[in-house]
């Protein structure tokens, strides 16, 4: 009965308090009672459980046999850790891993009163953020098995107050049994606060971070925190760390310019450093933003002189630049004599270095800049490595290593400037070894996307070696396009990346147009540019192929006359902006839409069913139009242009002027070509001036908004300066595809004028190299006579010409030596010289084809 009643009771307690009012007698039922109280931070309950418990407060529960002084250290739960102690729990227990709930506190004081020992490590190193050590006469220097301290495991996470605190207490600076060290755990994290404890206590880890930078194992990223944090403290830890940077880098850039110095390792370490240097430099406290107050521009401020150690460098760079160009002018057809002054053959007795006098930084008396070291080979190695060197072109030995060093000085000149803006300082430098830096390219002409970068940042400067880069294949600089398209880019980011829901297009099929251009202005673009995940409302499908039906459906619509954006030019099968697309007044939205599709079709290799006039393509290059343009939407004004340039006008009496009648939104206006154009009547001296600026208005004045909308689109995708690699023939293909071409056909379809049938050994020789070239160089001179790569529907039996159907023609062109085929594009004609040779014929029209959209005459 009295038993009956204690139990009566008890339930009655329980069910008023909500909750068991007494243990389980068994430790494995009892822990996972009490777990979720400490886990609050329920004290009061804990303790009314544990007061007439047989509890045993250091039970091991769980996979990890952890106690629950663990779980109170871990939540942070100080009242019941506190409570858990008083009854006896042991503050060094280990669990399976070997942690103690010291490695898991967030309230470290209370387990140090009770004696915690803070040197029990585990072999996975302090998981807790400790806030706190109180004076508790621990060893906090006692290594666990593997030789870590304390120290070394709040460096691992990055525990900047733990460290504080151990270091103040007397923590040795003490490595692994690896090698590995507490500053070298912070630099692996990017800890920079806790780098910051260290060097406090330790300056000389100060210039042991500066020589990481060094360390290519090191991630970059990683280390750049870390100088960040350190560089945002003060000024003048600030400038002591540019100045140490400089240095290092100027070290480096030596060895580079070393020529038996490993290329790519002190290739790589330099720019790497270099790359650290900048954006220490930029983000420095209270960095100017502008390029008034920066070192190259002459200013001797404390910030222009952390670049003092680099400019030994690149005096150095200078003085070997120099010295190639005087051998060059020396003999131009035979660089490798250059050799000879800048080897030297020795005996078994000399030493193993090579140097150039005089060549040494200024002031420093060196003569080990620009040498050439041996290394450490034996006698009988030295010449057989000399007799190597000795038959090497020297541009070929130097070229990249230079290359580099120019890099570098290009970073660092453009770290001193506004965004977007060149170097005054490096625009020199380029114009003063134009012809040295174009013979590195010459030779190699991937250095422009290996190192000269500044190229594809400057048009002022990428004009100067347009000709080298335009003279490389086809195939090579579409490489190099996506190379450097996608070099921020890791492969993982462009393959098989995860689809966050968030992130797919979803457009409706019966508003296509529309829902597109509203959920592409809303995406985010650089998650566009990493992949596209497309998806039509109402159905399931996803994948590439919906992705390449959406671009298909796009083709078209862009060119839908209900959309006004473009229209068709004379040969019916291209399309340019429409001038009258105002009529919609969504058009330049339209037209920034158009420009992105086709700017995310080009990124990511989709090709599009469109084809447009050459103008138009010129216009997305940035190339100027000419008076041949205007053929594709009107072939008989083209031929009246034609007309006053070849004729003499000085007394035909047209009176015309610098202005012409145009539509102007509906009304006809008299639009001058140039100020007070009314007033200026066109000559035979003038005539040409007057063609062109007619040109720009009829193909670029009058559609300007639209072009600039569209190109605001397409450069969200493609930098301006990466498509300049190619021509209006070259980005057809690139974005439109190459076609296949029947030869048969187009031998079948082809007529012959001025002097040529079909039997004559020149039109025979000249189907024989069109069969022999390739299927771009076909398609390449399909473009350089007609206008375009499309071969129409139907074959080349309906190719269009300025006013209609056109076959393909050739015509016989007197020869004389050096003479290029020419065409005529709106009459799809090819003059073709008569060539005395095959072989001759060959060359000539590949000359043609790969060079003839500029510089060479089209008539």
């Amino acid at each position: 009965m009295e038993r009956a009643m204690e139990q009566l009771n008890r339930l009655t307690r329980s069910l008023r308090r909500a909750r068991t009012v007494e243990l389980p007698e068994d430790n494995e039922t009892a822990v996972y009672t009490l777990m979720p109280m400490v886990m609050a931070d329920q004290h009061r309950s804990v303790s009314e459980l544990l007061s007439n418990s047989k509890f045993d407060v250091n039970y091991a529960f769980g996979r990890v046999k952890r106690s629950l002084l663990h779980i109170a250290a871990n939540c942070g739960s100080v009242e019941c850790l506190v409570l858990l102690l008083k009854k006896g729990a042991n503050p060094n227990y280990q669990d399976i891993s070997g942690c103690t709930p010291l490695h898991l506190a967030k309230c470290m004081s209370k387990l140090l009163e009770y004696s915690a020992d803070v040197n029990i490590c585990n072999n996975e190193g302090l998981t807790a953020t400790v806030q706190c050590l109180l004076d508790s006469g621990a060893d906090i220097n006692r290594p666990n098995v593997s030789g870590a301290t304390p120290l070394y495991f709040a460096c691992s996470h990055g525990q900047r107050d733990t460290a504080q605190i151990l270091l103040l207490r007397g923590a040795k600076y003490l490595p692994d049994k690896n090698g590995v060290t507490p500053l070298d755990l912070c630099v692996q994290g990017g800890y920079g606060e806790t780098c910051e404890v260290l060097i406090q206590y330790h300056p000389r880890l100060f210039q042991t971070i500066i020589q990481m930078t060094q360390n290519e194992d090191l991630r970059e990223n990683m280390l750049r925190q870390v100088l960040e944090h350190l560089s945002q403290q003060s000024e003048s830890q600030y400038l002591k760390i540019l100045t140490s940077l400089a240095e290092v880098a100027t070290t480096n850039g030596h060895k580079l310019l070393s020529l038996s110095s490993n290329y790519e390792a002190q290739m790589k370490s330099l720019l790497r450093i270099v790359r650290m240097f900048c954006h220490v430099f930029r983000i420095g406290p209270s960095s100017p933003n502008n390029g008034i107050d920066m070192g190259y521009n002459g200013n001797k401020t404390p910030r222009s002189q952390v670049f003092k150690p680099l400019e030994l460098l690149w005096h150095s760079l200078d003085e070997w630049l120099v010295l190639i160009a005087t051998e060059l002018m020396k003999n131009k057809k035979d660089s490798t004599n250059i050799t000879s002054i800048l080897l030297k053959q020795k005996g078994p007795d000399q030493q193993d270095t090579t140097s150039i006098p005089s060549f040494g930084g200024p002031g420093t008396g060196s003569r080990e800049n620009l040498s050439i070291d041996t290394g450490e080979s034996k006698p009988d190695d030295v010449g057989k490595q000399e007799a190597s060197v000795d038959c090497q072109d020297v541009i070929s030995m130097t070229a990249n290593r230079l290359s580099a060093v120019i890099q570098a000085f290009y970073m660092c000149c453009s770290c001193q400037m506004p965004p977007g803006m060149t170097s005054p300082r490096f625009i020199e430098f380029v114009c003063k070894h134009d012809e040295v830096l174009k013979c590195f390219v010459n030779r190699n002409p991937k250095i422009i996307f290996d190192h000269f970068h500044f190229l594809l940042e400057c048009p002022e400067l990428m004009s100067r070696f347009m000709h080298i880069i335009k003279a490389q294949p086809f195939k090579d600089r579409c490489e190099w396009f996506y190379e450097h398209l996608h070099s921020g880019q890791s492969d993982s980011d462009m393959v098989h990346r995860p689809v966050n829901e968030n992130d797919i297009l979803l457009v409706h099929r019966d508003s296509i147009f529309r829902s597109s251009c509203e959920v592409v202005s809303k995406a985010n673009c650089a998650k566009l540019k990493q992949g596209i995940a497309v998806r039509f409302h109402g159905e399931e499908g996803m994948g590439q192929g919906v992705v390449r039906e959406w671009f298909d459906i796009l083709s078209n619509e862009i060119i839908n006359p209900d959309y006004a954006l473009f229209t068709q030019s004379a040969d019916g099968t291209t399309f340019q902006p429409n001038s009258n697309s105002y009529v919609n007044p969504d058009h330049l939205n339209y037209f920034r839409f158009a420009g992105q599709i086709l700017g995310l079709a080009l990124n990511h290799r989709q090709l599009v069913n469109i084809y447009f006039t050459r103008s138009f393509y010129k216009h997305i290059l940035g190339i100027p139009v000419n008076y041949q343009d205007v053929a594709s939407i009107d072939p008989e004004y083209a031929k009246n242009l034609q007309w006053i340039l070849d004729n003499d006008i000085s007394d035909l009496g047209l009176e015309l002027t610098f202005s012409v009648e145009t539509d102007v939104f509906g009304a006809m206006e008299e639009v001058p070509l140039k100020p007070g154009g009314a007033s200026i009547l066109v000559t035979q001296d003038n005539k040409a001036e007057y063609v062109q600026l007619v040109t720009e208005l009829r193909m670029t004045r009058a559609i300007q908004p639209q072009i600039n909308a569209f190109l605001q689109g397409f450069h969200m995708f493609i930098p301006p300066s990466l498509i300049q690699l190619f021509d209006e023939y070259e980005l057809e293909l690139l974005l439109s595809g190459m076609p296949e071409i029947d030869v048969n056909d187009w031998i079948k379809n082809t007529e012959y004028t001025s002097g040529y049938e079909r039997d004559d050994p020149v039109v025979q020789w000249f189907w024989e190299v069109v069969e022999s070239i390739t299927q771009e160089e076909r398609v390449l001179l399909l473009q350089f006579v007609t206008g375009s790569s499309r071969v129409p529907h139907g074959g080349f039996a309906n190719i269009m010409g300025g006013s209609g159907l056109q076959n393909f023609t050739i015509a016989a062109v007197p020869y004389t030596p050096n003479l290029l085929p020419t065409s005529s594009t709106c009459i799809n004609m090819l003059k073709l010289p008569e060539y005395p040779s095959k072989e001759i014929l060959k060359d000539r029209l590949l000359v043609a084809l790969h060079c003839g959209s500029y510089g060479y005459t089209m008539a």
